[in-house]
């Protein structure tokens, strides 16, 4: 097993203190709390407020996880936001969040992969640090989705929350560390979970608004299918780089995007269930922010302890899909 470049020396997370709930959905569309508990799993959701920002929620994850790591923000030399939901197109969030951190000695810029933005996040950071161009990497996950969510679609309304999640990776002295990553993409199926419109293609129009194809739109099923079956094997690859094998896996943390494919993730990758953090009933789908929230999470409730293998794995637009295992 080789010896690890990077470990994560803090974790951040912010969640908007609005909630929305399922009973809150049945007073807004044909739904009720039974159909969207046994379809998504999910309970409620944080909205941001108007005055919230992605990049501002950022801030907030990061704040926390620099002070856990013990830095300070100019201490920072590289800032990495993954994101599908920029506060806007120039310029990137990631400078945003260098001016509010006042992390005035860090290159900053954005990355886009939608759900599966942290994880590659990480594996660029881990890349950074053993380039040395870069010792203390923040990598963060932050998105306002409730910003380009339709809440007249049923199908969707109910997936999506907002938050940020944020870790610190340092150079790693021992064992602990990022043990291996797997990364992909098919671009061929981008139609099946995208925003028509709001880019280049389509820019902003009355037409585009009336039409709402400024929202995100997805063909649920074959959502489902091609995750499970990426995810799955992301893991495999992942834990096979690192020499490992699923029953080496002391928690896994996948993308909180719908408990049946956690649960068919889960059970493809023959990872048992009570080895498996869920936290999505509480927070839906929260895209880049989610494994970081998650993993956080994990660690406050004592679910992670140090020493652990623990394997993120994670499916997002584009197609993106990617692993990451660590030993905590």
């Amino acid at each position: 097993m080789k010896r690890p470049i990077a470990a994560l020396a803090g974790l951040g997370s912010y969640s908007p203190e609005r909630i929305l709930t399922n009973a809150d959905f049945e007073k807004m569309l044909d739904t009720s709390d039974t159909w969207i508990r046994e379809r998504t799993g999910i309970r409620e959701r944080h909205i941001a407020r108007p005055d919230e920002t992605t990049a501002s929620m950022a801030r907030d994850a990061s704040l926390q996880a620099m002070t856990e790591a013990g830095l300070r923000p100019e201490e920072i030399d590289t800032i990495i936001v993954a994101t599908a939901t920029p506060d806007r197109l120039l310029p990137s969030v990631a400078c945003d969040v260098q001016a509010l951190l006042g992390a005035k000695n860090a290159t900053a810029f954005d990355i886009s992969a939608a759900c599966s933005g942290w994880v590659y996040g990480l594996v660029l950071g881990e890349a950074i640090i053993a380039a040395g161009t870069g010792e203390r990497v923040l990598v963060l996950g932050a998105e306002k989705l409730s910003a380009i969510t339709d809440y007249t679609d049923r199908s969707t309304a109910v997936l999506f929350g907002d938050g940020a999640g944020a870790a610190v990776l340092t150079r790693a002295t021992g064992d602990r560390g990022i043990l291996s990553s797997f990364l992909k993409t098919d671009g061929t199926l981008s139609e099946l979970l995208w925003r028509p419109g709001g880019g280049t293609i389509h820019p902003p129009s009355e037409e585009m608004l009336k039409d709402r194809s400024y929202y995100i739109k997805m063909a649920g099923r074959e959502v489902f299918k091609n995750a499970v079956r990426s995810m799955a094997d992301a893991a495999g690859k992942a834990l096979e780089r690192a020499g490992l094998s699923a029953n080496d896996v002391d928690l896994l943390v996948p993308h909180q995007a719908n408990i049946r494919i956690i649960e068919a993730t889960a059970e493809h990758a023959h990872i048992p269930q009570e080895r498996v953090y869920v936290n999505v009933d509480r927070y839906g789908n929260t895209s880049s922010a989610s494994i970081p929230n998650a993993l956080l999470e994990a660690r406050q409730c004592g679910r992670l302890e140090p020493g652990m293998v623990v394997l993120l794995v994670t499916f997002g637009a584009g197609f993106t899909w990617g692993s990451l295992v660590l030993r905590w």
